[in-house]
């Protein structure tokens, strides 16, 4: 089975959803959640944005993992500075991870208009924050923000930026659809190109956002085109309307799509671990989610139920076992004899 490296976001861009606030414990005890489901990496946060992130890194090194990878997340050099004396940069050294997830500009109306420098000195912010951190013996995985939307308003500045990151040593590059709001077949195109031109040379990610509904089906999509990681949050909560639900996308692409992204004993697992992230958090779980939802194997006509005694196959995709969740049968007057 073709691997998946599944990156879980859920204490950086799932902190940064309505009414989620993590403890410096609650962020150790879904860590060693995650890392008991079995994903490859956990993005513990920013550190250059908080002393809560800071202590986390410190304190994380404490836990031993079985799985997992912790990576700090921070932005590209600011511009017209140095490597060496760029703040965020020396505190994703500070952090002290193996991993480091860089963000940068793709899109040129992001770096006039809101970074208010040249597309020329954005270039150079990618590749020398890369190559420095490189240097420093990290793995940087490169965020490439609102690079869907760059892909369709200057496809040949899009590129370039990619281009700058694989030329400072990035080992991942992370195609993100930062403002949800591109079709499957926009998001399809863009994959598709970016892996024929730089697969090569890099592995490519996709990180996709749900203000179309399309976070998932994006993300499966984009593992079809060839893209080798999937960066999402377990629930999909986070800004907005949330980010690319994993509690769904795992189970789909590896009991429907061939794929492995945990550990195959680990999957059965899925259902309980979301809970206990659900409880962490101070959320209600919706009932509906696919797979690990309440609801997901629940049935209510009578002759839905009566199929379903006689062999759950009739109206039943899986078997709710397989991700550790059951069968329920609903009592109402719709439920027959």
């Amino acid at each position: 089975m073709k691997k998946i490296e599944i990156l879980d976001s859920t204490l950086r861009d799932g902190a940064q959803g309505e009414g989620i606030n993590f403890s410096l414990q609650d962020k150790i005890n879904i860590v060693k959640a995650l890392d008991e489901l079995g994903v490859s990496y956990i993005e513990g946060g920013n550190p250059g944005s908080n002393p809560k992130d800071l202590e986390f890194f410190k304190e994380i090194k404490k836990i031993p993992l079985k799985n997992a990878k912790i990576c700090a997340f921070g932005s590209t050099r600011r511009k017209d500075t140095l490597c060496k004396d760029d703040l965020n940069l020396k505190s994703l050294l500070d952090a002290k991870t193996d991993v480091v997830v860089l963000f940068g500009k793709s899109w040129g109306f992001q770096v006039t208009e809101i970074l208010q420098t040249t597309l020329e000195e954005n270039l150079k912010m990618i590749k020398e924050s890369c190559a420095y951190l490189k240097k420093h013996k990290k793995t940087v995985f490169y965020d490439a923000e609102h690079f869907f939307t760059a892909f369709q308003e200057d496809k040949s500045y899009a590129i370039k930026t990619l281009e700058a990151a694989i030329e400072g040593g990035a080992d991942v590059i992370c195609l993100c659809e930062t403002k949800g709001g591109y079709m499957m077949d926009e998001c399809r195109e863009a994959v598709s190109e970016v892996v024929k031109l730089f697969s090569d040379k890099a592995q490519i990610g996709i990180h996709t956002h749900n203000d179309c509904g399309l976070a998932v089906a994006n993300s499966l999509l984009a593992v079809k085109e060839g893209a080798t990681q999937v960066q999402g949050v377990l629930l999909g909560f986070g800004e907005r309307t949330g980010n690319a639900n994993l509690s769904t996308i795992i189970p789909d692409l590896q009991l429907k799509m061939g794929y492995s992204c945990i550990p195959q004993e680990n999957i059965k697992n899925l259902t309980a671990i979301c809970k206990k992230i659900a409880e962490i958090t101070n959320i209600r779980m919706n009932s509906q989610l696919p797979y690990v939802g309440k609801s997901a194997f629940a049935h209510k006509a009578g002759m839905h139920i009566d199929a379903v005694l006689k062999n759950p196959f009739a109206y039943e995709h899986i078997e709710p076992e397989a991700v550790g969740n059951t069968r329920v049968f609903l009592m109402s007057e719709v439920a027959g004899r």
